[in-house]
């Protein structure tokens, strides 16, 4: 049967787009789906405010009636300025094992960025660093997290077949919790603190949180992050909107932000609860019972996310680190969490890598971004 690439116009198509993973990968242990509410909003312009200097359509694939494919084309001005480049992205790319439906997507795709002008397509990425990006590569019998992307293995075999090429990879690694606080952490903090005159930051509970640090942390990520793979800052709207979706909810004792004496924020890491049980459970709804599901994880896990992490750049390298883990640790263990999972790290970024040394990480998983240009 012949594969027709439809783009998505309506609410009941971008049903479908959106849904099309929780079909394939119906049951498998691994996938973690993401949930309905927050993909529609991703893909509202009056909801997502990257889509102030972002274009992006969304198309499926359709074979005898069923939806066979689905990827979503995204430009981002800013990061294609930032990096003087003419690249479009991919992103969402879920299809069956048929090399003939991935290249009709993939035509389509780079049919898409040749019209506005574009002079390669990459992914998967989606419109800001903090959506899921980089296809699994390594790692297919591991749970993913829900903040990263699972894919069956024939799909770097897919896009290998039609000319992609990689463009980056990330690592992921497994920590194993220790029982107590190593004593050269505990030094270590100390002598760094007095050196450099900074404390833990501390706050009552989320909207202080909100209030005091919140712009501070996204501005500082800013910072930090802008040297890495296509990053492009986030704006001022977009900052308002992670606030809301992050902060206000996040469990605050498992936020650990270095101040200097004038509280300026100067390192910050964030780590979340593993939130892919919940989230396989709650099968891409909130309701009736997914959000129980959620709440249960929250307060009872054995494995914690290390979602973000950042330290300012004039004092990178100075050992600031150890007073992040030193705070951060004893709560880790205190909660109950047996292991910790990293978030993508870039395979050439040794310094953040180096933050986890001390607790010999298994690497259990890489993505990659693959690449074509015409």
């Amino acid at each position: 049967m012949s594969v027709e690439i439809k783009k998505v116009e309506s609410r009941k198509e971008m049903m479908k787009f959106v849904k099309f993973p929780l079909t394939l990968y119906k049951n498998h242990p691994c996938f973690v789906p993401s949930l309905t509410f927050d993909e529609l909003n991703t893909f509202n312009p009056k909801k997502n405010p990257a889509f102030d200097f972002c274009e992006a359509e969304c198309f499926i694939a359709i074979r005898d009636k069923k939806v066979v494919g689905r990827i979503a084309m995204i430009i981002n001005s800013d990061a294609n300025r930032c990096w003087k480049q003419e690249h479009a992205r991919f992103g969402w790319f879920d299809v069956i094992d048929d090399p003939e439906v991935t290249k009709a997507l993939m035509d389509r795709a780079e049919q898409w960025a040749k019209e506005k002008g574009m002079k390669a397509v990459k992914g998967p990425l989606g419109f800001c660093d903090l959506d899921h990006e980089g296809m699994l590569v390594e790692g297919f019998d591991k749970v993913g997290t829900f903040a990263t992307i699972y894919n069956y293995a024939y799909y770097p075999v897919h896009l290998e077949q039609l000319g992609f090429k990689k463009d980056v990879d990330w690592k992921e690694f497994k920590i194993i919790m220790p029982e107590v606080i190593p004593d050269r952490f505990i030094r270590g903090s100390r002598i760094v603190a007095e050196k450099y005159g900074l404390h833990i930051a501390t706050f009552k509970n989320n909207k202080e949180l909100v209030n005091n640090y919140g712009r501070k942390l996204f501005e500082l990520w800013n910072e930090t992050y802008k040297v890495l793979y296509d990053f492009a800052p986030i704006t001022e709207r977009q900052i308002k909107y992670y606030i809301n979706l992050y902060l206000s909810v996040i469990k605050r004792e498992l936020i650990s932000l270095i101040v200097d004496k004038d509280d300026n924020l100067i390192g910050f890491g964030i780590a979340i609860p593993s939130l892919s049980k919940a989230f396989q459970k709650a099968r891409g709804r909130l309701f009736p019972f997914g959000f129980v599901h959620l709440i249960n994880a929250l307060h009872k896990n054995n494995q914690v996310d290390l979602y973000l992490m950042g330290v300012r750049l004039d004092y990178q390298g100075k050992g600031l680190n150890a007073m992040i883990f030193t705070d951060l640790v004893p709560k880790f263990i205190k909660n109950g969490y047996k292991t910790a999972e990293t978030n993508p790290e870039l395979e050439y970024n040794g310094k953040v890598q180096a933050l986890w040394s001390e607790f010999e990480p298994i690497h259990i998983k890489s993505r990659r971004v693959y690449i074509k240009e015409f």
